[in-house]
């Protein structure tokens, strides 16, 4: 009865842990590659359709290329997603701290291939 004991204890250490959780917060050059789109637009409005969402302040997402803001949302339309290395979401509590006031409504940082962080 002792070796049973032993025996479940051992394998209960051994229990694969699943796939990995996703990251709901960035968008990986993988993640984009998985289907055909266009423009960095259309990727963040199929995959993280809430990142557009404007949530209680009233401010505008804004768009930061390679560290360079470059205006709300509608600058990802004009973005192609094969120059895309990665897309990262600040939502609008941590947005302002980092990067001031006007950001409330959060940030996503879009990293290019050639700059990737």
């Amino acid at each position: 009865m002792t070796a049973l004991v032993v025996t479940s204890a051992c394998s209960h250490g051994s229990k694969p842990e699943g796939p990995p959780k996703a990251d709901y917060s960035t968008l990986t050059a993988a993640e984009l590659s998985q289907r055909q789109f266009y423009s960095a637009f259309e990727a963040v409005q199929t995959l993280r359709p809430n990142w557009l969402s404007q949530r209680g302040s009233g401010d505008p997402v804004q768009v930061y290329v390679d560290d360079n803001h470059v205006g709300g949302v509608e600058v990802l339309k004009s973005i192609r997603i094969s120059s895309v290395g990665q897309m990262r979401h600040i939502d609008g509590i941590q947005a302002p701290a980092r990067y001031g006031a006007g950001h409330e409504g959060g940030v996503i940082l879009v990293s290019t291939r050639a700059v990737r962080h």
